[in-house]
């Protein structure tokens, strides 16, 4: 019994498929897949978490695991510009500073405009390299590592960055794309940068029509093994015989038996499942404690018919000096970080028909509505005026942004609509509508170190709270966790195999 449908969950369940198991996935929103779920407003297709993919080119890791899944037949992909996949701005600097695809072209590239540091740079990548090396499963490699001694996990990503790097401006560069993991000053592990970005940098690639075609592929493919997906199925709590899981209740009050239970869904919402005396209250209470990534306000624009050229790569613009300050915004400073994402069309791909804008944005400005319940079709409710002047002052202020970093783009827009922190935690199914899960922490990185077993001997989590987020994060996750079951090194060479 797999518990939620994000990637982790259906990577696991096609894993788990695969080996010969009877597998179940229970969704509880009528859309399967997470943060791959799409959704559509004048007739433009929205992605609402996954808006480009790294790690696809043949023989990265990425597209190791999704040849093992079936995937990459079946996924209609556009590849983002080779000398710019990210574009990095700053407000009163008018110079753009590409990320671009490739080692060496990413070094070019950043040394044609910083050409003192080109040594610099190559270091950077070295680093990069060294930390990703360090784990295992990001490679396909059978082999088991010791990581608690790694210098990656004892130092946080700003001041690695910083270290290497003499020029202040190249700091906040190399640092620019930091909304990908919601890097904190003094906290994000230099091996969560590095692990997400160099994804990236190997290649970039951006789904046409929208992301949910991995959660439909998915799900084709574990349904052809004899595996169940369902919709409309809230998990709400579990059930005992002694120490292990019987049953899982479901919201509409039926229960479904299983051997195995595998929770994909927020960790303190399977906590909160178990309501006996299976877990110690201490467990309990450090699952519960662990604090979460902020959340985000995204700004999905439909633009009027072909006024805008297709934009084939990201945007990244911050209006504060420092880069790392995003996350502690003020009211009068947001938003002090925005990322820009461009889609892709198969009726006009050369036309940007829609475009979504992300800030971030603390769950607690949206505290007041927090009893209210929105989820298209089912439990829709009007948040109330307020809700609706409060995302049209902050869809404004955004557009002020915008308008300041690509002007004339006001011009351009047909409609827009807007989601929040608690619209991520009615679709997303997190308590805060947090964007990555648990915040790791280089102070304490043990702690933040999910595994997959529980204290349950039948329990097991996947996910992205448990080794990094992303979806290349929640897909390594997924073989962590099966290789929990099935061995480690049996496994990683079936998928190196595929």
């Amino acid at each position: 019994m797999v518990i939620g449908s994000g990637l982790g969950g259906l990577c696991t369940a096609y894993i788990l498929a695969k080996e010969g198991m009877k597998v179940c996935v229970l969704e509880k929103n009528r859309q399967i897949g997470g943060s791959l779920q799409i959704y559509s407003r004048d007739k433009a297709i929205f992605d609402t978490g996954v808006h480009y993919i790294g790690g696809l080119d043949k023989g990265q890791n990425l597209n190791q695991y999704f040849t093992y899944f079936g995937l990459m037949k079946d996924l209609k992909l556009q590849k983002l510009d080779q000398d710019g996949f990210d574009i990095i701005s700053f407000t009163g600097d008018e110079r753009l500073y590409p990320h671009a695809q490739g080692y060496d072209n990413f070094v070019e590239k950043l040394a044609a405009i910083f050409p003192h540091q080109r040594e610099e740079l190559k270091t950077y990548i070295a680093k990069v390299k060294e930390v990703c090396a360090g784990f295992p499963l990001f490679n396909l490699s059978p082999e088991k590592k010791e990581l608690t001694n790694a210098w990656y996990l004892e130092v946080d990503s700003k001041t690695a960055i910083n270290s290497i790097f003499s020029d202040p401006k190249l700091q906040q560069v190399i640092s620019g794309s930091n909304m990908l993991y919601a890097g904190l000053e003094g906290r994000t592990p230099f091996y969560v940068h590095a692990l997400v970005v160099n994804s990236y940098i190997e290649s970039s690639y951006r789904c046409i029509d929208g992301s949910s075609q991995i959660a439909r592929s998915m799900t084709s493919n574990i349904r052809s093994m004899g595996g169940e997906v369902f919709n409309y199925s809230e998990a709400i709590r579990f059930h005992f015989n002694g120490s292990e899981i019987k049953a899982v209740e479901l919201s509409n009050g039926e229960f479904v038996e299983a051997r195995l239970f595998i929770s994909g869904i927020d960790l303190s919402r399977t906590i909160d499942m178990v309501e006996g005396h299976q877990l110690r209250p201490a467990y309990k209470h450090r699952i519960q404690s662990l604090e979460n990534t902020v959340s985000s306000f995204l700004l999905n624009v439909v633009t009027k018919p072909q006024s805008m050229p297709h934009l084939n790569h990201n945007i990244y613009h911050c209006t504060q000096p420092d880069i790392w300050s995003g996350p502690n915004y003020t009211e009068r400073t947001w938003p002090e970080t925005v990322a820009m994402f461009g889609t892709t069309s198969s009726k006009h791909p050369g036309y940007t028909e829609n475009f979504s804008a992300m800030a971030y944005m603390r769950y607690d400005e949206c505290a007041k509505w927090a009893n209210t319940k929105n989820i298209i079709p089912n439990h829709v409710s009007y948040r109330g005026d307020d809700y609706e002047l409060f995302k049209f002052e902050k869809a404004e202020k955004l557009l002020d942004v915008l308008e300041e970093r690509l002007p004339g783009i006001r011009s351009k827009i047909q409609s827009y609509t807007c989601a929040t922190p608690i619209t991520y935690r009615d679709y997303i199914g997190s308590r805060d509508g947090t964007l990555y899960g648990v915040i790791k922490d280089y102070r304490d990185p043990l702690k933040s170190f999910i595994t997959p077993r529980t204290k349950i001997p039948n329990l097991f989590l996947t996910g992205q709270s448990l080794n990094l987020h992303g979806v290349m994060g929640v897909t390594v996750s997924a073989a962590v966790t099966c290789s929990e079951i099935f061995g480690h090194p049996y496994l990683i060479n079936k998928i190196r195999n595929s």
